[in-house]
């Protein structure tokens, strides 16, 4: 809305200083025409603003003056427990409001403080997602926001690794892990896809990405008595964690696949390179590396390369050898040569 662009240009102007059309047209999103037009508005209003020409020109408020007008709507208050994610308050429809809270917050801090915040900016830069992916796609993230917040009910048609389901979910709380949004909730009791009839109450984990499809908000529901979104996020994360690695393998490594375990295999690989009994004759150290499953373990410890011998156990040494002498058979026919 105009109004709150010109509040938000105000703001820019008292916690700035000068600054060019271009620059503010660039912080407002909008064209240098429309702040022509905006800056016109403000001085009609009675703001004392001057227009300076020259290289050296730009807008600027009279000396001294400073606006009142920084109490926090409901949405930009909202908004300020991701003041260190724009990325995910823009995701949340919220980047607008965070923007102007802010400005607001600066306007309202003692000089001292305000450029303080405004180093800290300057210095500091939270990038949630991890390297080397692309953000998931997430066109229903805002319904499902507001669904959260105004605890309404959700119908959502959800892909699994199993296939398309539908569920009528009491969504609970987002959690942004990695750069992916998630959706804790609850499902209600209803007709399974398979047949029979599904247990209503389990609290479970929805991918926001996967969602194909939704309707809502609906009705109102009760949260479930004591539920704590951060205790129930640490508690299912560490069972995760805990049951994903239940295998060891001895390893034997080369420097240089030592230096790539904590790389490949993130703070298990970083504990088992600490561990090692120091290089044999070659160079080479043997370590015990956490692992998954088996058919998991043989795809991720080839990322070693020959970098790496698997010692044990024996039955995940066969795998993997049987897996090189796959790939040796299918390089070895030539390009082109059919199986």
């Amino acid at each position: 809305m105009r109004a709150d662009r010109l509040l938000q240009m105000l703001l820019l102007l008292q916690n700035r200083g000068r600054m060019t059309a271009p620059e503010l047209a660039a912080e407002l999103e909008v064209s240098v025409r429309t702040v022509y037009r905006d800056a016109e508005a403000l001085a009609a209003s009675g703001v004392p603003l001057t227009a300076e020409r020259g290289p050296e020109g730009g807008y600027r408020l009279m000396e001294g003056y400073r606006t009142r007008l920084t109490g926090l709507t409901g949405e930009e208050a909202d908004s300020l427990w991701l003041a260190g994610m724009p990325g995910a308050a823009a995701e949340l429809g919220l980047g607008a409001e965070l923007a102007t809270a802010q400005l607001k917050l600066r306007a309202a801090l003692p000089a001292q403080l305000a450029e303080r915040t405004r180093r800290v900016s300057e210095r500091f830069h939270l990038d949630a997602p991890a390297w080397f992916r692309d953000a998931d796609p997430v066109p229903h993230l805002a319904r499902v926001a507001e669904a959260v917040w105004e605890q309404r009910t959700l119908r959502v048609r959800y892909r699994r690794w199993k296939g398309e389901v539908r569920r009528e979910l009491h969504p609970l709380g987002l959690v942004l892990k990695g750069g992916i949004w998630y959706l804790v909730a609850r499902s209600a009791p209803g007709p399974e896809d398979g047949g029979g009839v599904r247990p209503g109450g389990e609290v479970r984990t929805y991918r926001v990405s996967r969602i194909l499809a939704l309707d809502g908000p609906g009705e109102r529901f009760e949260r479930p008595a004591g539920f704590g979104l951060a205790a129930y996020w640490a508690e299912t994360t560490g069972r995760l964690e805990a049951g994903r690695l239940r295998d060891e393998a001895l390893l034997r490594l080369s420097p240089r696949g030592l230096r790539l375990l904590p790389m490949l295999f993130g703070a298990a690989g970083a504990r088992a390179a600490r561990e090692t009994d120091g290089p044999d004759g070659d160079g080479w150290v043997r370590v015990l590396l956490p692992v998954e499953s088996t058919p998991v373990a043989v795809g991720d410890l080839l990322r070693l390369g020959a970098e790496a011998e698997v010692l044990g156990p024996a039955g995940l040494r066969a795998a993997v050898a049987r897996e090189v002498e796959a790939l040796a058979g299918r390089y070895g026919r030539g390009t082109g040569e059919s199986a």
